[in-house]
């Protein structure tokens, strides 16, 4: 697997996301992935497992430094002081410091100034190695970074083939920024994709795969899929040893429109780009 290298931040450029994940099964999830190879974790505070996680990550072989772990911080916690001891817990419960520490959802209510401020603070106070941003558009990014002390090192948005986010993609192609990808199976709607499993059958791969498969070839790209059956981690993984052509990747690029979102989170999702 490479890795992609942003802001200082080098990521994994495939990891393993742990929404809806609870209890044991998070836990054991987690050490599954490790084991398989996985070395990028991604989880919230919002996802209620970050104390399972932690215990995947302690009940593992491999050892810390191999790991990239990543955590957000809900919007209810960004004012100056819910922040820090936000992020405090975070530690707390997942037991180390995460490696990159994301605002969740942009807040319709609390000024992003006041809230890239506290997370200067916990920068300062090393409660983070790295800090990125999630569902945010070019101009709150750009926001952001005038404000931050440190470099934004990604935003984690909903990306796959049925998806634009070339606004996004040419912006960070410019600064340097990567985009995680969150959602890179579009919920499973990749599996059934005609030109997805034409593509794969070429290679002896699924369209899950393909889909994969063409996120991480994207410079800049991480994909985070999730899944809580071992037998889906395993495939989610095998995508590093066949690469799509040119003409293969322009085309699942047709696949994609600014109205393929599906997650819809309307109290705190802001207007997104479009190219």
């Amino acid at each position: 697997m490479h890795k992609v290298n942003a802001k200082g931040a080098t990521m994994p450029a495939l990891g393993f996301g742990t929404w809806d994940l609870r209890g044991d099964t998070a836990t054991q999830m987690v050490e599954t992935a490790l084991a398989i190879g996985y070395r990028h974790i991604d989880t919230a505070q919002a996802y209620g497992n970050e104390i399972e996680v932690g215990k995947g990550l302690k009940a593992s072989a491999v050892v810390r430094d191999e790991i990239f772990l990543t955590t957000k911080i809900w919007p209810d916690n960004f004012r100056s002081g819910d922040f820090q001891k936000a992020a405090e817990l975070s530690v707390e419960r997942l037991g180390t410091v995460p490696d990159l520490l994301l605002l969740h959802w942009p807040s319709p209510e609390i000024p992003l100034e006041e809230t890239i401020d506290a997370v200067n603070d916990v920068m300062r106070k090393g409660l983070a190695k790295h800090a990125g941003v999630s569902n945010f558009t070019v101009a709150m990014v750009e926001q952001a970074q005038k404000r931050a002390e440190v470099p934004l090192a990604t935003d984690q948005v909903e990306y796959h083939p049925f998806l634009t986010q070339e606004t996004l993609l040419g912006c960070f192609a410019e600064t340097g920024m990567a985009l995680t990808a969150y959602c890179p199976l579009a919920r499973g709607k990749v599996l059934d994709d005609p030109v997805l499993t034409r593509i794969g059958k070429a290679y002896g791969k699924s369209g899950g795969q393909v889909a994969l498969r063409w996120l991480v070839q994207q410079e800049n790209v991480i994909a985070i899929p999730r899944s809580s059956k071992e037998p889906n981690v395993c495939s989610n993984f095998e995508i590093f040893d066949f690469v799509l052509s040119e003409a293969e990747m322009a085309e699942i690029s047709t696949l994609g429109s600014p109205d393929g979102r599906l997650v819809a989170m309307s109290a705190l999702a802001p207007d997104w780009d479009r190219p």
